[in-house]
């Protein structure tokens, strides 16, 4: 039986069949960024570990999405793990955006260089994490019927990794390929001579949606809401851009993690309040953004999440630009979003999304106003008529958040399953822990950056805080830490609080869950930022763990 630093006096009385169970320090699920890099730390402090991992591969995100055209929305130089300087002098990223395979195979590269795959159990789900009380230890099932029991359990699902299909009628009697972009074949799809319906428009369908039209016989697209998306403006790194970053480094990481979104941008001027600048200079610093790609429209000001009247100077520029861009007027006005500000669903970088709409072989369908009624064994039937397809693509999203927890039957003490205290919404405090769940950690989970952010800077903060606290504890003699009810509760009043000083609730997204039949409609993520969070976060170990007991 595998011993570590924390279970060494501890026995598993309630189980009569120890030979059978494997003892741990640790068990973390999913081996994408974030359980990566906590296995790695967990090594550091001298536990013992075992990822679960249900896939045949590490990368989490960027194993499942493999889908045409998949490519980050954060730039390569930020979108990576910055614990090892020498593993950022010798990776060498390509492109400004990194494509799916680029990240899949740094992801590789990391786990061989360090060595990670002996702790990695692939081709395993968790079906069942249990704490039990008697011992102060979790009880983890598998799917292969394996029992292991640790001190801790570490979530390290992904916050975008329970996909999210739609029930429509007659689903089950389409005779044709159904697809969706976050559990794509990894041999890939050949679209050649077919005609294929995509229902969705959010950041998978922007980004599928130019890939499949430029190889199927026809692509119908099905839409229910239009979404504001900026050019990417991807393009080669050069040389020189590849050695100055090496060059800089480490002022690059302090700054992302002092950042309001855990990443810096290139900027040709210093942010500032969209509404203070004169017509004449919003129009040129606009422009400007627009030319530049990616988020520099909205990292260039201040303003456009907390002033409606800012947003929406920026959101009709932005709507001006998609009229220039597709030639059918009647079109272009049924892609223009009007429902919500800019930004507040999640914003959408993208190369040739508007452009796409000019070809002859791409037809849009507006599901708001012609919704689905059914499917049938040929077709997509809306109000209006029905459209023959051979192959559906699902573009629909994630439940978000909370879904790859809630497929895990978690418990805590007294039996309390998670869905059941997060029934009317999450609730945690930090977006590290839950009351009633002792030794139990999330990382990015809600009421944390998360997904507002530059994820992997997000992954980082989580994940040392995690190791730094698991070491404090052995060091004092304790093994068990569980958040106290009063710091959740004012945890969530202060999320909640900071969220309704922006334009985010202004949205039904799935920030706030409703993409999802039934899900409490309550803002998931922090706005405060990354910088900020991480000095909250700071403050609570400065005043010995304030808000969590220890025992």
């Amino acid at each position: 039986m595998e011993q570590g630093i924390m279970d060494n006096h501890q026995q598993n009385s309630s189980l009569s069949a120890a030979e059978s169970v494997r003892s741990l320090d640790a068990v973390v699920i999913g081996a994408g960024f974030s359980g990566m890099y906590m296995l790695y730390r967990l090594r550091a402090i001298g536990m013992s570990a075992q990822v679960y991992e249900a896939g045949d591969n590490v990368g989490g995100t960027w194993y499942w999405n493999r889908y045409p055209g998949a490519r980050c929305d954060s730039e390569s130089i930020h979108y990576s793990y910055s614990f090892s300087p020498e593993l950022e002098q010798e990776w060498v990223w390509a492109e400004r955006y990194p494509s799916q395979p680029e990240i899949l195979r740094y992801l590789n590269h990391v786990a061989d260089r360090f060595d990670l795959r002996r702790n990695i159990q692939f081709h395993t789900s968790v079906t069942s994490a249990h704490y039990d009380s008697a011992t102060n230890r979790w009880a983890i099932t598998t799917d292969t019927g394996e029992r292991v029991m640790a001190t801790y359990c570490i979530m390290a699902v992904g916050c975008l990794s329970a996909p999210n299909i739609p029930k429509i009628t007659g689903l089950e009697q389409f005779a044709g390929q159904i697809y969706h972009t976050s559990r794509w074949p990894h041999e890939g799809v050949d679209f050649s001579g077919k005609r294929v319906g995509i229902i969705g428009t959010g950041s998978t369908g922007i980004q599928s949606i130019p890939q499949i039209a430029k190889q199927a016989d026809h692509l119908f697209v099905f839409q229910r809401t239009p979404n504001y998306s900026l050019p990417a403006r991807n393009r080669p790194l050069s040389a020189e851009e590849l050695a100055r970053t090496k060059a800089n480094y480490r002022e690059l990481r302090k700054a992302a993690r002092e950042s309001s979104s855990g990443a810096t941008y290139d900027l040709p001027e210093q942010p500032r309040a969209l509404l203070e600048a004169t017509p004449a200079e919003r129009q040129r610093l606009l422009e400007q953004a627009w030319q530049l790609g990616g988020f520099s429209a909205t990292a260039s000001f201040t303003d456009t999440m907390t002033s409606l009247e800012a947003n929406t100077y920026l959101a009709d520029f932005v709507r001006a630009k998609i009229r220039e861009i597709v030639h059918d007027p009647a079109v272009a006005e049924r892609l223009l979003p009007r429902d919500h500000p800019l930004g507040s669903k999640r914003p959408c970088v993208d190369t040739g999304y508007f452009e796409t709409y000019n070809r002859d072989n791409v037809t849009l369908i507006d599901i708001r106003s012609d919704p689905i009624q059914q499917i049938t064994a040929t077709s997509v039937q809306t109000s209006a008529g029905a459209y023959e397809i051979d192959v559906l693509v699902f573009a629909t999203g994630f439940d978000a958040m909370t879904g790859a927890l809630f497929n895990i039957d978690i418990r805590g003490r007294n039996d309390l399953a998670l869905k059941q205290k997060w029934a009317d919404g999450p609730r945690t405090y930090l977006g590290l822990m839950t009351a009633a769940f002792p030794n139990l950690f999330i990382i990015t989970g809600p009421g944390s950056p998360s997904v507002l952010s530059n994820v992997p800077v997000a992954i980082e903060q989580h994940v040392e805080w995690i190791a730094d606290c698991l070491a404090s504890m052995h060091e004092h003699g304790f093994n068990t830490i569980e958040p106290d009810v009063a710091a959740e509760e004012a945890w969530i009043q202060h999320v909640n609080e900071a969220a309704n000083r922006t334009l985010y609730p202004l949205a039904n997204s799935w920030f706030l869950g409703t993409n999802i039949p039934d899900k409490p409609r309550i803002f998931m993520p922090y706005v405060g930022g990354v910088g900020v969070y991480g000095k909250i976060c700071e403050q609570v170990v400065a005043k010995g763990y304030e808000g969590f007991r220890m025992w």
